[in-house]
C-alpha cells in the first residue's frame, strides 16, 4: 500500500504531514464544537501546536511544543488556558493506522494517548484515548481538513 504521508528529515521530520492549519467540526455532549489546529515549525528544534476549541459557551485553547527532550526522545509539553499542563513522549500507535503519529502521557486519571493518521483525502483523523484493563477507550475523535 503506498504511503499517504510524506515525512522529511530529522528527528521531527515525521511531523511534516501535520504542518499547516486544520479545522474540524464535531458534535459533543456539550454541543457542537469547531476545533482548529495549527502546526508550525518553531525554529529548527520544535514544532508548535496551537489548538482552539470553540463551544457555544466559550473557547478552550492549548499551546504545545514538540521537540527532543533531554533524554534524546521526542516529547511534547502542553499548556491550556484553564491552567492545566501535561507532557509526554512519542509513542507507537500503529494499531490505529500504519502511518499514525502518536504520543502518550501519564495523566492524573491514568495513561492517555493521542493519535493522528491520514484520512485518504488530504486531511487527517485525530483521537484521544485512555488506557483501560481491556485496551484503549476512545473518548474524542475528529476529522480535520485543511483550513
Amino acid at each position: 500500500m503506498p504511503k499517504l504521508w510524506k515525512k522529511s528529515r530529522g528527528k521531527l521530520g515525521f511531523l511534516e504531514p501535520l504542518i499547516g492549519a486544520w479545522v474540524a467540526d464535531a458534535v459533543t455532549p456539550m454541543g457542537p464544537v469547531r476545533c482548529t489546529r495549527v502546526f508550525e515549525k518553531f525554529g529548527a528544534a520544535y514544532v508548535k501546536l496551537h489548538s482552539q476549541w470553540e463551544f457555544g459557551k466559550g473557547v478552550y485553547q492549548e499551546i504545545a511544543f514538540i521537540g527532543v527532550g533531554d533524554d534524546g526522545k521526542v516529547a511534547f509539553w502542553s499548556f491550556t488556558n484553564d491552567g492545566k499542563r501535561s507532557q509526554g513522549t512519542v509513542a507507537d500507535v500503529s494499531d490505529l493506522h500504519a502511518e499514525a503519529i502518536g504520543f502518550e502521557a501519564q495523566m492524573p486519571a491514568g495513561l492517555a494517548r493521542m493519535g493522528y493518521w491520514p484520512d485518504g483525502v488530504g486531511g487527517f483523523f485525530w483521537v484521544v484515548e485512555s488506557k483501560t484493563k481491556k485496551g484503549w477507550n476512545r473518548f474524542v475523535e475528529h476529522r480535520y481538513r485543511p483550513q
